[in-house]
Parts: C-alpha cells; structure tokens; sequence
C-alpha cells in the first residue's frame, strides 16, 4: 500500500486519546486510514471521526487542525501518512 504524506501531530490530549493533526498536504475524510510515525510511534488508525474546533466533520484539508481519537499514545512532531490503496 502507498502512502501520501498528509502532515504532523501538533499535540496529544493523553487523558481522551486524542491527537491533533495539522494538515499540510492533500485532505483527510472519514474512513480514511493513517499511519502515524515518529521516533517511537508506528502505528496505523481508521479515522472514525473527527472534529475541528469542537465541531464534527466529515472531511478536513490543508490549513486546517482537527482532532482525531487514537488507540495509541502519539507525540508531538510524529508524521501522519494517509493510507492509499
């Protein structure tokens, strides 16, 4: 599977396992899938939903932040990919 560099992890809420995802490149839905990578994340996450400023949507694109629900602990400056089939 291809993967299209989508933009960085600007923070992590650990209490509510959310990441904060600034876009850079391309757009992000939900459905899609991300693989999350830094020094010592590696992991790979369907995105279920998403929220931007509180509010939620179905889809996000470059210039926008939004906060995404993870199974794993993510940091600061980790990459996000975008899975493509």
């Amino acid at each position: 599977m291809a993967e299209v560099q989508l933009g960085k992890i600007t923070h992590y809420f650990g209490k509510i396992g959310v990441a904060a995802i600034e876009i850079t490149q391309d757009s992000l839905a939900v459905g899609d899938t991300i693989h999350i990578k830094g020094h010592t994340s590696d992991f790979t996450e369907k995105v279920d939903s998403m929220q931007i400023d509180g509010q939620s949507v179905d889809e996000a694109t470059v210039g926008q932040s939004v906060g995404i629900k993870v199974g794993e602990h993510a940091r600061e400056h980790d990459l996000v990919y975008k899975v493509v089939e």
